[in-house]
């Protein structure tokens, strides 16, 4: 059998196959050096799971099948996992778990030693132009010539990072196998802004609350850290609203997003706070008591963009001014013209649609001995290391399948 594709999901395909299986198992990649994605990950670190992982953490596909494929490979498990590859984890705020060496070239020197442990077979500068039926199994065009086997695993990855391999070739041969790609979008991107309100304060971190409306109907919260930059906004929060953005954008629909600097609180409850300081702290400046609640260029930014006086006193407010100043504190309009796309994009939204595959073999219902796994399928998860863990959890399920097609490993 062959496995297309050396990143998080192919690799993890191979050890688990190579372990369990006495399938004779080549695992085939373009680039010399496979893994490129794992080793920029996570700032280089790598984010390889997450303590709590639930069907809840993603998009896409539908998530009854997301759940079936996550309970083959629980987080529990994953760690294990890791662990007996020489690569134990670490957890940090948010559940989010790395190695405890904070270097992701040993998640991938760990990943690799174990593929060969497996007595996988591993192809590198083979890029797979092709893959076709034939009546005893495929044929696997590759750049070093035809390669034949009775089953066939891709695991090319989506669209995003494409310097790193993912240039979608692997969901165009999907698609020539008969199955439906729903349209593809980044994921995990930073956004692009228009007004110019970012110039001033880039480079500055700050919690919000990020709500997206849909013609007109507020359809999603994301609560978290946001950065601005000389583009627009990046940070944990932007990033997993981008796939909401851009999804609703290719759909054709009127998307509006909005900013709250005051998390947890209501423009009410803004607008009562800054008349009661009035009252209480009658002398003090607009600007000084801006900064007192956000970080200074904001504050200055925000004065800017409501063309109020940032000398002016408290007791000087207009009711007028105050609600302004409260409403944009709580639903600032963020004008975002696009994502920072596929170069940028830690994830890709869309894929081979999910209803089409076995989610207790990850085998293809349109074209029986190829399966499919990772991130080419239709489901993405959020940030904090959602999206590995469905590479490696779908890898499971499709080494249970293959050694359930070719037999299990004989261990005498």
């Amino acid at each position: 059998m062959i496995i297309v594709g050396a990143g998080a999901a192919g690799l993890a395909t191979a050890i688990f196959t190579g372990r369990s299986s006495r399938a004779r198992v080549l695992l085939v990649d373009g680039a010399a050096r496979p893994g490129a994605k794992i080793v920029v990950s996570g700032g280089s670190r790598c984010n390889v799971t997450n303590a709590v992982v639930t069907e809840h953490d993603y998009w896409g596909g539908r998530r009854t099948i997301i759940r079936r494929v996550l309970a083959r490979l629980p987080v529990a498990q994953t760690i294990r996992f890791f662990e007996e590859i020489g690569v134990p984890l670490k957890e940090e705020p948010g559940g989010k778990l790395f190695p405890q060496s904070d270097r992701s070239r040993d998640v991938l020197d760990g990943l690799l030693a174990a593929v060969r442990d497996a007595d996988v077979t591993l192809s590198a500068a083979t890029r797979v132009l092709e893959v076709t039926r034939e009546p005893d199994g495929f044929c696997v065009h590759t750049s070093r010539g035809p390669l034949r086997a009775t089953a066939v695993v891709m695991a090319t990855g989506g669209l995003s990072l494409p310097r790193s391999g993912s240039d979608g070739a692997g969901l165009a041969i999907a698609a020539r196998l008969g199955h439906t790609i729903v349209p593809t979008t980044p994921a995990l991107a930073p956004l692009l802004l228009r007004g110019g309100f970012n110039a001033s304060v880039s480079g500055v971190s700050q919690d919000v609350d990020l709500a997206l409306r849909v013609d007109d109907r507020i359809v999603d919260r994301i609560a978290g850290a946001m950065l601005w930059t000389h583009f627009g906004i990046s940070g944990p929060a932007a990033l997993d609203l981008s796939r909401h953005v851009l999804r609703a954008r290719l759909a054709g629909r009127r998307v509006l997003v909005t900013a709250n600097f005051q998390p947890g609180q209501t423009f009410e409850q803004v607008d009562a706070s800054w008349a009661r300081f009035a009252t209480s702290r009658p002398k003090l400046t607009l600007e000084k008591a801006l900064g007192d609640v956000l970080p200074a260029s904001v504050a200055a930014a925000l004065l800017l963009h409501l063309a109020l006086d940032g000398g002016m006193r408290l007791a000087e407010l207009t009711r007028a001014a105050r609600r302004a100043l409260a409403h944009a504190l709580t639903e600032l309009p963020i004008d975002i013209t696009d994502s920072r796309g596929y170069n940028y994009a830690e994830a890709t939204a869309g894929g081979v649609a999910l209803d089409e595959i076995d989610p207790a073999t990850m085998e293809s219902r349109r074209c029986p001995g190829l399966y499919l796994v990772g991130e080419m399928l239709d489901v993405d998860g959020r940030l904090g290391g959602f999206n590995f863990q469905w590479a490696w959890s779908s890898a499971k399920t499709a080494a249970e399948g293959l050694t359930q097609r070719f037999g299990p490993r004989s261990r005498g």
